[in-house]
Order: C-alpha cells, then structure tokens, then sequence
C-alpha cells in the first residue's frame, strides 16, 4: 500500500518536505489511519469523518485527495500483510508523545462508529507494541478516548 500512496502523493500534492523521510513519515501515518478505518471491514461516516480529522492535524490535505488516497488504500488493503514498513518509520523517527498521539488517533477512529471491533483492537494493540508505546500508555490513550 505505501508504494502506491507514495506514488499518489508525488503526483498529487504540493506538500513541501524538508526532506524525504518526513515525507515517507507522513505517508506511513497517513497508510495506518487509513488502515484502522478498514480494519472492520465496513467504513462507516464516523470513522472516515475522525480518519479525516486525525489525518488532518498533521498534513492539512483536501476531502478530494483524502477520497484518493482512501480509494488506493481499500484497493491495496487485501495486498498489506505487515506493519512493520510503517511503523518503522515512526518509531525510528517520532518522540514518544508523537507515538501516544498516533495510538489516540487509532482509538478515536476505532470509536468512531461507537464499536469496537476485536480486529480494530488488535491492530491498535500490535502498532502500540511495534512503535514501543508501553502498555500503560496504551490503555491510558484508549481510556482518553472512551471517556471523550
């Protein structure tokens, strides 16, 4: 999936980068947002609509560019198998509050449609554990969320 975001990305957006591995930051943060609104299986208009928002603090894209990156995302969600090109990235790169932030963002997109499917909790739990957030701080972040 990052492949053809990132192809996405070069052609489409005018996104000024300090240099290449803020862009592929983006890119990686941008895919698991995407992915965690795909997780279930059904994308309701409470997840797209926090996907949008927590995509949106941090790169400030279009409602047209989000639609195409979402439509590359559903078609290349059966082909992504792993995590691990993403996440490392942003563990290499993010400080640890950048990394809790990311995991609030997770849960707030799983929340969105008020269920919380156990696939949805898996794949929070495994990016929580492969960016090293600390379990502590991941059911801190899902409590945050729960609590509003």
């Amino acid at each position: 999936m990052l492949q053809k975001i990132k192809i996405f990305f070069d052609n489409n957006l005018s996104l000024v980068q300090e240099n290449d591995s803020e862009h592929q930051l983006q890119l990686a943060t941008i895919a698991l947002y995407l992915e965690m609104m795909l997780q279930d299986g059904q994308i309701h208009g409470d997840e797209k609509e926090a996907t949008i928002k927590a995509i949106n603090i941090h790169f400030n894209i279009s409602a047209q560019e989000f639609d195409e990156l979402f439509l590359l995302a559903k078609e290349e969600l059966k082909q992504s198998t792993d995590y691990y090109q993403f996440t490392q990235l942003i563990n290499n790169n993010f400080s640890q509050i950048q990394k809790i932030k990311i995991i609030e963002n997770l849960w707030t997109i799983a929340y969105a449609d008020s269920y919380l499917d156990e696939m949805e909790e898996h794949m929070v739990r495994k990016i929580a554990e492969l960016i090293h957030v600390p379990h502590m701080q991941f059911i801190k972040a899902k409590l945050k969320v729960q609590n509003g």
